[in-house]
C-alpha cells in the first residue's frame, strides 16, 4: 500500500487534525456534566478488526475499502497488538530499536490495520462530528469510507479530527493503518517495553456547529486571602453569546453566575475565604461551561505554587515530595490502563505515604490528572520527548546527547510535544511542574520551547532535568527553568549544592540571585533488593528548606505476564526474555511494587520514610513528635499507639492523641512503666504507631500511617549459662579431625577446613552434607548479587570473593574439666588468587554442648602495586541444616527483610516464622529476606534445633532460604529456582548494605563492609 510518507517527514506531523486543546468531555446537559456522564460521546472502544503485516508495502492496496481486501481477526481497543498475540515484545533502555537515521525509519516497518463500523442514525447540518484517538504508538493513518482522512503522531498525546464531511447517514467503516516506528520515534525513545497499537480510547463526540472548544482556568490568590478564579474561552464555529459560566463551591452550593459578551472576554470569579487545594485535602470547586445545548463541568483547584528564597512553595508553605515515577504499564494489558487499574495504582500510593507522581516518561492517560485532582497527588506532568539513545550511537557518549536537541529540523516536533503536554493538562490544579521532557540532552529547540512554556502558562514552575550538562559545544541557557532537577546524585553533591554551589550551568542562581531549589526527578532507584539509603537522602531534605523532594524510579517493575509453570508459579518476562535485539535485561525490573502490584519491601521502607509523624526521645517519659504534614493538624485523624518492649516482647501498652498543627514539634508524656535499674537484663524500647483515625477514599480508620522506634535503655546481656554438666567432655584426634564427645553429643571438627563436618545431640544431626559440597559449615563471604550490586560484582568476582577456599595453618586444642578449645589459624583465597582474609578462630565446646565461637579476622593489606581488595559483600558462616529444621524465632530487626542500610520499615522485635516465608521472591533472583541487628536466633524441627546468640553490644545478622546463593546467583527468574532440599542458614558478622547502585551512586561507605580487622563472636546452643 502506498502511502504519503508522513511517517518519514518532520515537517508534516499532524494532517487535517483539530488544534490542541485540554481534555474535556462535553455533555447535553448539566445535570448529565454533573454526574460525570455525556449522551455526546460515543465509544468506539471494544472489538475491532485488525491483521498485522511486516511492513506498509505489504498492506493491499484496496484493504482500506469498505468491504475491501481484509481479513482481519477480532483485537480489543485500547490494546496493544504485541498484548494480543502479534510481534515481539522488546525492552529496550536507552538504545534506539532501529537504526540511528533521523528522520527515517526502516521501511521494513511492522503496521497493524484496524477497522470497525459505527452506525449515524441522522446527521443533522448544524452538528460536528469529532473522532478522537487519546493514545496511538506510534503515528497512523486515518481513513473512513476508504476515504483518506488525515495523518498524526506523538504517541501519549490526543489526536482529534473533524470527520462531519467524511460521515454519512447509516453505517461508517473506520480504518486505521498504525505503524510501528515514525520519525517521532526518534523523541520517544524511553525506557519501556515498546509496544504498539491504539492503546488508549477512541471515541466521537457529537457537538454543535458552534461550540466552546478549549478553554484556560487561572486561579490567583489575593492578598487579602480571597481567591481569583479567571476564564479564557475559545469557540469553534461562530462566537456563542449565550455562553454562561457558573462556579459552584466544594458542597454544591452557587457562589456565581457570568455570561460572556464577546468571544474575546475574560470570565472573572472572586471567591472569599477560598478552600485551598493541596494533597492532603484536595478541595475541589466545580466549573459549569453552557453553550449551545452543550455542558462541560470542569473541576477546579484553587492554589498557588511560587519560589520564594530558594524554596517551594505551595499557598506560601514549603511543600515537600514524596514521589515516584509512574508509567502506565501492566503485564498483561501493556500501556493499555484502565481508570480501575491506574485507581489502583493511586490507592496503593495514599496506602504507602506517597504524595507527589512524575509522568515518566511522557502524559499518563488524559483522564489521569483528573484523578490526582480528586485524591490529591502533586504532577510533574512531563512530554512525550526521550530521545536518550543518541548517546549510544557510534563513537556517541555524552557530548551527542543533545543531537536532536539541536537539530534545527527537530525544533518543531519538540515543541509540539511540549504544547500537547502544557495545553492538554493546563486546567488541573495537581499540576505544579511542567516538564519538558526527559534525557533528550540541550539546546536551542528546548531552550524557545522553555520561552513558549514561560509565556502561555507562568503560573506553574518549569522543569527539565536534562539542562544540567552542555554538550556538543552547545552553552546552555537555563534561565527560563525554576528548579534545578537531577537524576542520583550523591549524598556529597547535594550538601556541596546547598553549601558550596556547583559549577554545573544549570544549578547557577535564579533571575532573583536565589539559589534554584533542588527537584530529584530520579532517586534512591527501585531496582530489586533495594533502595538502600532513602533515609540519608530525607535527612537532607530535613536540613535544607530548598530540597523539595524527589522521585523514586520507579512504581512498578515492568514485565510480561506468561502465564503459570506446571506447578502454578506466575512467570514474569523481561528484555531477552522475546528473543529481541537490542535489549536490556531486567533493567525494567525497578519497581517499588511486583508487576501484579504486590509490594516490594522497598515500597515498606519507602512508606515509613515518608510517615507523616515522627518523634524522638526528649526524656524519659516524654517524646517529641513532630508533624511532617505541611497543611494537616493531626487533631481528631492520627492518634498514635504505644509499647513498651523488653526485648521485643510487649510489657506495656496504650495510646493517645495528637494535636499537632502542620509542621509543629509537640513535647507530649506517655505513662509508660519501664522497670527499675535493677530490672532484668534486656533491651527496652518504645515503639509508637501512627493511626489513622479517620476514614480516606483508599485508607480507613486504623490505618497505620508509620511508625518510630526509640531505645530507652540497654543493660549488657551476660553470656549464655551452661547447663549442669552431667559428665566430663572427651576429644579423640586422627590426622584430619577431632571428635568432641559429651553426655549428649558428638561433633567432628575437620581441621582441614577449620570448621565442623557434624553436629549431633541427642541423636539428632544439625548438619547435612548437601550433593554441592562435602562440608556442611563454610566460611562466607559471598552473596547472591543484588540488581544494585551489578557495578561492584564485577570487583567483587575479580577478587575471587564468590569462591573462597580455606587454607588451615595449624590447629591445637585445650582440654579441661567442663570445656574444650580449639585454636586454629587459617586463611581464606580464591583459586589462582592470594589470600583474602586471615583468621584465629578459637572454638570453646562446653561439657553441656554449647560452642562458643570467636574468629579474628584481617583482610589481607599485602597487595601489589597499592592494590586494596574490594569491601566485601559479607563475612559469616554458612550452615547446611536439614530441611525439617524450619522453623524460626529471632530477636533483632524485623519482620521485613532487613540491611544496614534498609529497615526503616522494620523493628526490633521478637519474630517467629519459618524458613520457606522469609523468602522475598524477586523475579529476577538475588539476595534477599536478611535481618540485620539481631542477638538471637532459634531454628528448629520438632526434635529441637540450633540456638545463636550474641554477646552485650555485638549483634550479628543472619538469612535462612530453602535456596542456596549459587542458585540466586545462577538463575536469571524466580519461576526457575529449585530448593536445596536443606534449610541453609547464613550467620553473618556482617553484609554490605544495598544501596541504590543499579543507577544510583555507589554504596555510601559507611554501608560499605570494609573494615581491615574485625572479631565475629557467636554462641551455639544446641537444643
Amino acid at each position: 500500500m502506498k502511502l504519503p510518507d508522513h511517517h518519514n517527514n518532520v515537517l508534516v506531523l499532524h494532517e487535517n487534525t483539530e488544534p490542541i486543546r485540554s481534555y474535556y468531555l462535553p455533555s447535553a446537559s448539566r445535570e448529565e456534566a454533573l454526574g460525570n456522564k455525556s449522551s455526546r460521546v460515543c465509544s468506539l472502544n471494544g472489538e475491532w478488526r485488525f491483521a498485522y503485516f511486516p511492513s506498509p508495502f505489504d498492506v493491499p492496496e484496496r484493504a482500506i475499502e469498505p468491504g475491501g481486501d481484509f481479513q482481519g481477526a477480532p483485537i480489543p481497543v485500547p490494546s496493544t497488538w504485541q498484548n494480543t498475540g502479534y510481534d515481539l515484545h522488546q525492552y529496550t533502555n536507552i538504545r534506539y530499536p532501529f537504526p540511528y537515521d533521523p528522520p527515517f525509519v526502516p521501511d521494513m516497518n511492522p503496521c497493524g490495520l484496524y477497522k470497525r463500523s459505527f452506525c449515524l442514525a441522522t446527521k443533522p447540518d448544524e452538528r460536528r462530528y469529532y473522532l478522537n484517538f487519546d493514545g496511538v504508538d506510534s503515528c497512523f493513518y486515518l481513513y473512513i469510507g476508504g476515504r483518506y482522512v488525515g495523518y498524526s503522531q506523538v504517541t501519549h498525546a490526543v489526536s482529534e479530527f473533524d470527520i462531519t464531511s467524511f460521515l454519512k447517514e447509516g453505517e461508517n467503516e473506520i480504518a486505521v493503518l498504525v505503524l510501528k516506528w515514525c520519525d517521532g520515534s526518534y523523541l520517544e525513545d524511553q525506557d519501556k517495553f515498546r509496544l504498539s497499537g491504539i492503546f488508549r480510547d477512541v471515541y466521537v463526540l457529537d457537538r454543535p456547529a458552534s461550540h466552546v472548544r478549549d478553554y484556560f482556568v487561572h486561579t490567583r490568590l489575593l492578598p487579602d486571602k480571597s481567591a481569583e478564579v479567571q476564564v479564557e474561552l475559545e469557540y469553534a464555529g461562530n462566537a456563542a453569546e449565550t455562553t454562561r459560566l457558573t462556579l459552584r463551591s466544594p458542597e454544591g452550593v452557587e457562589l456565581g453566575t457570568a455570561t460572556q459578551k464577546a468571544a474575546d472576554e475574560k470570565i472573572t470569579f472572586f471567591v472569599k475565604d477560598p478552600a485551598l487545594w493541596n494533597a492532603e485535602k484536595p478541595v475541589l470547586y466545580t466549573l459549569l461551561i453552557d453553550s449551545n445545548n452543550e455542558c462541560v463541568a470542569q473541576k477546579v483547584g484553587i492554589r498557588e505554587i511560587t519560589v520564594k528564597d530558594g524554596v517551594i512553595l505551595l499557598n506560601g508553605v514549603p511543600v515537600r515530595f514524596n514521589g515516584v515515577n509512574r508509567h502506565d504499564s501492566d503485564p498483561v494489558s501493556g500501556s493499555a490502563i484502565s481508570r480501575e487499574q491506574a485507581l489502583r495504582d493511586l490507592a496503593l500510593m495514599k496506602q504507602h505515604n506517597i504524595n507527589a507522581i512524575r509522568t515518566s516518561h511522557y502524559p499518563n492517560s488524559p483522564w489521569f490528572p483528573a484523578l490526582c485532582d480528586e485524591y490529591g497527588f502533586y504532577l510533574i506532568a512531563e512530554a512525550d520527548v526521550e530521545s536518550h539513545g543518541t548517546v549510544t550511537i557510534y563513537g556517541g557518549g555524552r557530548d551527542t546527547y543533545g543531537l536532536l536537541a539541536q537539530d534545527a529540523r527537530f525544533e518543531t516536533p519538540i515543541l509540539d510535544r511540549i504544547q500537547r503536554n502544557v495545553i492538554r493538562d493546563k486546567n488541573h490544579a495537581c499540576v505544579l511542574f511542567w516538564s519538558m521532557g526527559n534525557e533528550a540532552g540541550y539546546g536551542p529547540n528546548f531552550e524557545k520551547a522553555a520561552l513558549w512554556v514561560k509565556a502561555y502558562d507562568s503560573s506553574r514552575l518549569l522543569h527539565y532535568e536534562r539542562a544540567c550538562g552542555d554538550s556538543g559545544g552547545h552553552k546552555n541557557d537555563t534561565s527560563a527553568l525554576d528548579v534545578y532537577s537531577r537524576m542520583y546524585p550523591s549524598i556529597a553533591e547535594i550538601e556541596r549544592y546547598f553549601t558550596e554551589g556547583l559549577p554545573d550551568p544549570a544549578a547557577s542562581p535564579a533571575p532573583d540571585g536565589s539559589r534554584r531549589p533542588l527537584v530529584l526527578c530520579e532517586y534512591i532507584h527501585a531496582m530489586g533488593n533495594g533502595p538502600g539509603d532513602g533515609e540519608d537522602y530525607f535527612a537532607l531534605m530535613e536540613k535544607y528548606p530548598g530540597f523539595a523532594g524527589g522521585f523514586v524510579w520507579e512504581w512498578c517493575d515492568h514485565a510480561m505476564y506468561m502465564g503459570k509453570t506446571i506447578d502454578n508459579k506466575a512467570q514474569y518476562f523481561y528484555g531477552g526474555d522475546f528473543g529481541e535485539f537490542p535489549h536490556d535485561s531486567n533493567f525494567c525490573m525497578d519497581g517499588l511494587v511486583y508487576p501484579d502490584r504486590r509490594p516490594h519491601t522497598g515500597l515498606l521502607e519507602y512508606k515509613n520514610i515518608c510517615r507523616p509523624i515522627r518523634a524522638r526521645l526528649v526524656k524519659d517519659g516524654v517524646v517529641r513528635f513532630r508533624n511532617q504534614l505541611r497543611f494537616t493538624s493531626t487533631s481528631g485523624c492520627i492518634s498514635v499507639r504505644f509499647e513498651l518492649t523488653r526485648d521485643g516482647e510487649r510489657i506495656d501498652s496504650g495510646s493517645l492523641p495528637l494535636n499537632i498543627a502542620p509542621m509543629a514539634e509537640q513535647d507530649v508524656p506517655i505513662a509508660y512503666h519501664l522497670p527499675a535499674n535493677d530490672a532484668p537484663f534486656g533491651v527496652y524500647h518504645l515503639n509508637l504507631f501512627y493511626i489513622q483515625d479517620i476514614d480516606a477514599p483508599f485508607t480507613k480508620a486504623g490505618h497505620i500511617l508509620g511508625h518510630d522506634q526509640l531505645e530507652l535503655r540497654r543493660h549488657a546481656r551476660p553470656a549464655p549459662t551452661h547447663g549442669k554438666i552431667a559428665s566430663s567432655i572427651a576429644v579423640s584426634e586422627s590426622a584430619t579431625t577431632l571428635v568432641i564427645t559429651g553426655a549428649s553429643f558428638r561433633y567432628v571438627f575437620n581441621k582441614l577446613t577449620g570448621l565442623f563436618d557434624s553436629l549431633v545431640a541427642n541423636n539428632h544431626a544439625l548438619l547435612a552434607t548437601p550433593a554441592e559440597t562435602p562440608f556442611p559449615m563454610q566460611f562466607n563471604l559471598w552473596r547472591a548479587p543484588t540488581d544494585n550490586d551489578q557495578y561492584i560484582r564485577r570487583q567483587w568476582e575479580a577478587a575471587g570473593y564468590q569462591r573462597p577456599v580455606t587454607r588451615v595453618y595449624t590447629v591445637s586444642y585445650e582440654t579441661a574439666a567442663d570445656a574444650i578449645v580449639i585454636h586454629a589459624t587459617l586463611s581464606i583465597a580464591a583459586v589462582y588468587i592470594q589470600r583474602l582474609i586471615n583468621v584465629n578462630a578459637r572454638w570453646r565446646i562446653s561439657a553441656d554442648g554449647m560452642i562458643r565461637v570467636q574468629l579474628d579476622c584481617e583482610k589481607n593489606r599485602d597487595m601489589p602495586s597499592g592494590a586494596e581488595l574490594p569491601f566485601l559483600p559479607r563475612f559469616g558462616l554458612r550452615l547446611f541444616l536439614p530441611r525439617a529444621m524450619n522453623q524460626l524465632e529471632y530477636r533483632g530487626y524485623g519482620p521485613t527483610e532487613t540491611y544496614i542500610d534498609k529497615h526503616q520499615a522494620a523493628w526490633y522485635g521478637a519474630f517467629r516464622s519459618t524458613v520457606a516465608a522469609q523468602h522475598e521472591d524477586y523475579i529476577k533472583p538475588q539476595e534477599n529476606s536478611s535481618h540485620w541487628a539481631c542477638d538471637f536466633l532459634s531454628v528448629k524441627d520438632a526434635q529441637g534445633g540450633l540456638e545463636v546468640s550474641s554477646e552485650e553490644t555485638k549483634p550479628f545478622c543472619f538469612n535462612a532460604s530453602v535456596y542456596t546463593q549459587e542458585e540466586l546467583t545462577a538463575k536469571a527468574h524466580n519461576f526457575e529456582l529449585l530448593p536445596s532440599g536443606y534449610t541453609v542458614l547464613c550467620l553473618d558478622y556482617a553484609q554490605s548494605g544495598v544501596g541504590s547502585n543499579s543507577c544510583g551512586p555507589a554504596l555510601l561507605e559507611k554501608y560499605q563492609f570494609n573494615e581491615q580487622t574485625f572479631s565475629f563472636v557467636l554462641n551455639l546452643s544446641i537444643t
